[in-house]
């Protein structure tokens, strides 16, 4: 009776466990803009298999564009005002979605689920 009552706890526990640690570890949202520049708005979740392709794209090209175009990510699953307002300003149904703006504020594309490194390097060098 005990054991059953342990492999249970552990059922629900492990999962609640692994979600609350990915979403702990991807909740770097950068709130601010810099004027001027062009910006990388990446809208991801840390439970998304696309978004975790997209990360790691971004981790190997974005270096390059470092100083020259801003990226702000957003973890749609953190509910506070800053993420809740730029998921509604910019109809984000989707994960990931990018969308790129330039150096008015302009957006100029918006990509929807994940596209191959050469492509979305070819998007950023297009971006002023």
């Amino acid at each position: 009776m005990k054991k059953n009552v342990i492999i249970i706890a552990l059922i629900f526990a492990i999962p609640l466990m692994a979600y609350m640690l990915l979403t702990a570890s991807n909740s770097t949202t950068a709130q601010t803009t810099e004027t001027g520049k062009p910006q990388v708005i990446k809208f991801t979740s840390a439970m998304c298999l696309d978004c975790q392709t997209m990360n790691k794209i971004f981790k190997e090209i974005f270096p390059k564009y470092e100083g020259k175009i801003v990226l702000t990510e957003i973890q749609v699953q953190d509910q506070n005002s800053f993420n809740q307002d730029q998921i509604k300003k910019y109809n984000v149904t989707l994960v990931p979605t990018i969308i790129l703006l330039n150096s008015q504020g302009a957006q100029v594309k918006r990509i929807e689920g994940a596209v191959s490194k050469e492509e979305m390097d070819k998007c950023l060098q297009g971006l002023k």
